[in-house]
């Protein structure tokens, strides 16, 4: 069965709430597992240290999690239109992984919030996109025939899913940039199962 890697940083809960739908969707695929995980905050004076396990919500991944997944799907806020230090900062960590191929040919996504609708959604996904592309992965984006990337005004994108938090990160998931979320997880699941079935 696929395990497929749900791994992002939140601060104030939104990319977590679309993490956890992100998740719903993978777990729709019947031949898929999801596996969530996070990123410890890091400090602009020194490498925080954060304690080995957090306080609630998910784990803290570790590479050896990038490792042993067949799928990857990737989630940050925004900040000034790229993903925020605490993701970079890990993936910044996966040279290891970069030189022995240990991503190469596995299917990944990416998702986002922002606090206003113009506030840089697609040029977040794309940056997360970047490393793995480096990696050689498999990019699994969402497109127009999902009913709810034509329906949304607020989040949602060919890039991957996103959501419009507001400017106080207080505003709900819409019902389609929830929909979008469990649909990115079920395409990059379902992607990540045709490839475990196929012959090598």
């Amino acid at each position: 069965m696929p395990r497929i890697l749900v791994l992002y940083y939140s601060r104030a809960g939104a990319t977590a709430e679309m993490a956890r739908h992100v998740t719903r969707g993978v777990e729709e695929v019947g031949a898929a597992e999801a596996r969530l995980r996070t990123v410890p905050p890091v400090s602009a004076v020194c490498e925080a240290v954060a304690p080995v396990v957090p306080e609630s919500g998910a784990a803290y991944a570790e590479l050896g999690d990038l490792e042993a997944c067949d799928a990857l799907i990737l989630g940050s806020p925004t900040r000034f239109g790229n993903m925020a230090a605490p993701l970079k900062h890990f993936l910044d960590t996966t040279s290891g992984l970069w030189l022995s191929g240990a991503l190469c040919g596995k299917p990944a996504g990416v998702f986002t919030s922002t606090g206003s609708l113009h506030g840089g959604q697609e040029s977040t996904l794309l940056t997360m996109m970047l490393p793995l592309l480096h990696h050689g992965m498999y990019l699994v984006g969402l497109p127009y025939s999902e009913p709810a990337l034509a329906a949304t005004r607020s989040g949602g994108t060919p890039y991957g899913a996103s959501h419009q938090a507001g400017m106080n990160a207080d505003w709900p998931l819409t019902d389609e940039e929830r929909t979008l979320c469990r649909a990115l997880g079920r395409r990059v699941a379902g992607l990540a199962a045709r490839l475990a079935e196929a012959p090598s």
